[in-house]
């Protein structure tokens, strides 16, 4: 088949995914259709990134949330539906790696023996990535509101009145919110010990 015979089928897809990413701002099946004809893709181009299979999975899973979330302002540009899942795609890619770098850093090791003071982490490290292993387990145990204020306050390093503004509160409410966190987060590394 020649370009100028291919040309119409190029638009003519172009035409029905438009007409489907508008009919997904309010229809869930005309997104679940985006949905299968994308997940394969950008799962592929998250493991080609990543070399990662699980890192592959909650990539494209947490790009597909975002974007069935975001669909209700989704404005068709240059390279429509595909390019803008692809572009967040990319950006929970990048956050991965960010969050990923972040558990291992000297920041978070920090946060680990403010969050659990019992602990000692050799000079070398030698032992932090068990510590930070079960923090990260017993920290996804918590309710929502408290892995929220422990990740703002500990872990991205925000000051008190940062963190507040991200969670919509009052200083002190976020202190309160935050002494709970800590006291929660602590029983529930005891209770991971102790299976162990």
């Amino acid at each position: 088949m020649s370009v100028a015979a291919s040309l119409p089928l190029l638009v003519a897809d172009e035409v029905d995914e438009r007409g489907l990413a508008e009919a997904a701002r309010t229809s869930p099946d005309a997104f679940a259709v985006l949905y299968r004809r994308y997940v394969a893709r950008v799962h592929a181009f998250a493991f080609r990134r990543s070399g990662s299979r699980e890192v592959a999975e909650e990539v494209t899973s947490a790009t597909f949330e975002r974007a069935w979330r975001a669909m209700p302002s989704f404005e068709w540009r240059g390279g429509g539906f595909q390019a803008w899942v692809f572009a967040i795609a990319a950006r929970e890619l990048a956050g991965w790696y960010r969050r990923d770098s972040r558990a291992s850093s000297v920041r978070a090791q920090r946060a680990l023996r403010l969050l659990h003071p019992g602990d000692t982490v050799d000079d070398d490290g030698a032992g932090a990535e068990v510590d930070l292993a079960v923090l990260r387990d017993a920290l996804s145990t918590l309710p929502e509101r408290y892995q929220e204020v422990i990740s703002l306050r500990h872990l991205a390093g925000l000051d008190a009145e940062e963190a507040a503004a991200a969670m919509g509160c009052t200083k002190a409410v976020l202190a309160v919110t935050l002494h709970r966190a800590t006291k929660a987060l602590r029983r529930a590394i005891e209770r991971r010990r102790t299976e162990q």
